[in-house]
């Protein structure tokens, strides 16, 4: 049976889009000098391509929908704005298609859309770009006249690649520099992954500038030919705005007064991404405010995208730790630990971030909950990217992380650090109490409402009636298979009585045994006792 445009293609064609453009971030980026060499276009197009992505793991409604509103609200740069509206074009010809399935036609009809939104959200569009390789490809998609995805998608992809190879001899800037449109080249790349995917072809060889146009160069006289910056404007300013089509109109003329590379572009129910290059930054988002309720406001510096990045690890080790509370926050800070505060859930762009921030070139990542587990190593996968060696320690709870902090010594060799602090992680037990809200039926029988619920590996082992007794129930559970300290964090709301009560149980009934009692501030659970 033919492929269709269904839920499963949309998620593989983005996820293979992001295969691609991680694989040539670098040569988009180092190409880019239309309309301003900022060097950020293909990690532009990527992290746009990534919060589409993201929006369709967060459910975000039907999967093309969820892809275009992810990339609109996450769009990165004029390139990544332009890409929001290639998947808002498909969004809404999937929409708005009339059979039962979503064919070669109704790609034909996205494209079709697409080209028309990106090319009504620039005000000074040229040939030469990226919207003449999106035209090419729309016109191509028709001129197949098929209803079978495959053979659409590798006549748009195709036609994109030549009309790519076509830009270097339209733009004077490319023809200077013996270059393609950095922006097209993404889209190219990610038309391919489409063509790709549904067609089982391997991906096109990498597209190059046609014979005769521009002058022959290397890669080293290419980085040496760019533009040293823009020669009127100062600033790329993005913002996200509220407001109705009748005032992104006044407000896509204003800004084009103030500088230049303008592109609006909206999701269809009032949400808009705004991108101008200018040099008043103040006039350009006081003009936001008087469009509507502009949020999400970004500035860059083109001379900071240009200079030489100074080494970013100035440090040479750190641990970082993801903490579920302030006080647990503050006692890893006391046991050496970098930590991520979080409220509730975390995302891996949060521990990415967390990573850059502590400028030390090796990490061990402790991510103290086993839900975070993908989370952690997906984080760590971008950070090795970007040259940072990130080693994901499996830490189920914040006591393991804290067990393997107990230990740390960063005078130690760093492989046998890490030995010892995974060592101390995995001798730790750890268990929780939680609160019964609704009559359930566990493994060790039926709960009410308001009894207290013992966690073990995330199985219920034991109902007890309060929370005192549920802690030294559970406590001397643990220890019928030995341990020699215990550990117990009070969580958010907790009697200081709770743990004086357990201490003073455990001290008379196991006085072979170390108490400690921290209080955690986590909100999850009442108590997480460990035992080593």
């Amino acid at each position: 049976m033919p492929p269709i445009l269904d839920a499963a293609v949309l998620t593989g064609w983005a996820k293979a889009a992001i295969g691609s453009l991680e694989r040539h971030r670098a040569e988009i980026d180092r190409i880019n000098v239309f309309p301003v060499p900022d060097g950020d276009t293909g990690t532009n197009l990527l992290l746009t391509m990534r919060a589409a992505l993201d929006a369709v793991g967060r459910g975000e409604g039907q999967v093309a929908a969820a892809l275009a509103r992810g990339a609109l609200i996450g769009a990165r740069g004029n390139s990544g704005v332009i890409l929001s509206q290639v998947l808002r074009g498909v969004s809404d010809a999937v929409a708005a298609k009339a059979g039962p399935s979503a064919g070669g036609k109704v790609l034909a009809d996205g494209l079709g859309r697409a080209h028309r939104l990106a090319t009504a959200a620039v005000t000074r569009p040229r040939e030469g770009t990226v919207l003449s390789v999106l035209s090419a490809a729309a016109v191509a998609s028709v001129a197949v006249g098929s209803d079978r995805l495959d053979a659409v998608a590798v006549a748009a992809a195709d036609a994109a690649r030549d009309a790519l190879c076509e830009t270097t001899g339209q733009l004077p800037e490319l023809a200077r520099a013996g270059v393609v449109d950095a922006g097209g080249l993404g889209l190219y790349l990610v038309l391919d992954a489409l063509a790709a995917l549904v067609s089982g072809r391997a991906g096109s060889a990498f597209p190059e500038p046609s014979p005769g146009r521009g002058p022959a160069r290397g890669r080293d006289a290419l980085v040496a030919a760019r533009e040293s910056g823009s020669p009127a404007f100062d600033y790329e300013v993005m913002y996200l705005l509220q407001a109705s089509g009748e005032a992104v109109a006044v407000l896509r003329a204003e800004l084009d007064e103030l500088g230049d590379s303008v592109a609006v572009v909206g999701d269809g129910t009032g949400t808009w991404n705004v991108h101008v290059h200018c040099t008043d930054v103040g006039a350009a988002v006081e003009a936001g405010v008087v469009a509507g309720r502009p949020h999400r406001i970004t500035v860059v510096r083109f001379a900071d995208q240009l200079a030489p990045a100074p080494d970013r690890f100035d440090r040479p080790r750190a641990v970082l730790l993801v903490a579920a509370g302030a006080e647990l926050g503050e006692l890893a800070r006391s046991a050496g630990a970098d930590v991520l505060a979080r409220e509730d859930a975390v995302d891996h762009r949060a521990v990415h971030e967390a990573l850059v921030a502590t400028r030390a070139r090796h990490v061990v990542l402790l991510p103290a909950d086993n839900d975070l587990l993908a989370t952690a190593e997906r984080a760590a996968t971008a950070a090795r990217r970007d040259g940072q060696e990130v080693l994901v320690l499996p830490t189920a709870s914040v006591l393991q992380g804290l067990s393997a902090l107990a230990v740390h010594d960063p005078e130690r060799r760093a492989a046998d650090d890490v030995v010892a602090m995974a060592e101390a992680a995995a001798l730790t037990r750890t268990a929780a109490l939680v609160v019964a809200e609704t009559e359930a039926m566990t493994w060790v029988g039926r709960c009410e409402p308001g009894e207290v619920l013992g966690l073990s590996d995330g199985e219920v082992v034991l109902i007890a009636p309060d929370l005192a007794v549920g802690a030294l129930w559970l406590a001397h559970r643990m220890l019928t298979a030995g341990g020699e300290i215990v550990t117990a964090l009070l969580g958010e709301g907790a009697d200081d009585a709770l743990g004086e009560g357990l201490a003073t149980d455990l001290r008379r009934t196991h006085p072979e045994v170390d108490v400690v009692v921290h209080r955690g501030g986590q909100t999850d659970y009442p108590i997480v006792l460990g035992v080593e």
